[in-house]
């Protein structure tokens, strides 16, 4: 894109000439097995992520090359632990490959490339330290969209008390948007619904076993709560939820730059 912006700013080509360009620059294809939306982040604020789940080691790495030519990182979910040593092997020499704990999500990027704060402030809550995987996910992609992240882990239900510290803390904080990881029943997000004024979103996880388990009673109740502000992904979603409250996050942040430089006037 910026190669085309050039070339029209320097008169190689007209603007009708760019204007296609740029349409046919939207989506790129990679050896017959992707075709790549490389200016998504561009076009909505959403970074493009590539499933690692289901591709062979050669296509996913032919993924990764292509996206890492064109916008300087690739995010990578549900990474296998053999598809990861095969990228590590790839481009590690390279490139800075940044991962987590407990999650499968990766993201691989030129060591000299810096992601631009928004401002955006979102605090993520687990129920259990079981379903920081997916709070982990969370985190990365709302990072890789510019937002703040504040983490706080193992405040479920069963010890309502444990609740107060970490809920007081992510709201002194001044969280723009809560994300609510919790599996089993998935009480918690309607708990802390009923509590705060910030938006939630809320992520049932697939911890929890036999009747109602792999998260389907989470999801269940969670589509049932009764406090209200509160929005529902699909089970383990937790790039879905670091999307949607990073969206929200950028949004109240522009805004309350925009404010800022009102008052300034």
């Amino acid at each position: 894109m910026h190669e085309i912006l050039e070339r029209l700013a320097h008169g190689k080509i007209t603007v009708d000439d760019a204007e296609k360009a740029l349409r046919v620059d939207l989506v790129e294809k990679v050896g017959g097995v992707a075709r790549l939306d490389i200016s998504r982040s561009m076009r909505r604020g959403i970074p493009e992520i590539v499933l690692a789940e289901g591709k062979s080691d050669v296509d996913l790495a032919a993924i990764c090359r292509s996206m890492l030519v064109r916008n300087r990182r690739v995010i990578v979910s549900r990474v296998s632990d053999s598809q990861l040593s095969k990228l590590k092997k790839t481009f590690s020499t390279k490139y800075r490959i940044q991962e987590s704990v407990h999650s499968s999500c990766i993201v691989i990027k030129q060591r000299n490339s810096v992601i631009k704060e928004t401002g955006g402030r979102i605090g993520i809550l687990t129920a259990g330290t079981v379903d920081l995987a997916i709070a982990e996910e969370a985190a990365m992609i709302a990072g890789e969209m510019g937002c703040l992240t504040f983490t706080e882990v193992d405040a479920g239900v069963a010890g309502i008390h444990r609740l107060v510290e970490p809920l007081a803390s992510l709201v002194k904080h001044e969280v723009d948007c809560l994300i609510i990881v919790a599996g089993r029943e998935g009480a918690l997000p309607t708990v802390v619904a009923g509590l705060v004024d910030t938006p939630i979103i809320a992520v049932p996880t697939s911890s929890g076993y036999g009747y109602g388990g792999k998260g389907t009673a989470a999801l269940m109740a969670m589509l049932q709560a009764c406090s209200l502000g509160l929005a529902v992904v699909n089970i383990d979603s937790g790039i879905a939820a670091g999307v949607v409250a990073s969206l929200i996050a950028n949004r109240v942040a522009k805004a309350r730059a925009q404010t800022k430089r009102s008052i300034s006037r």
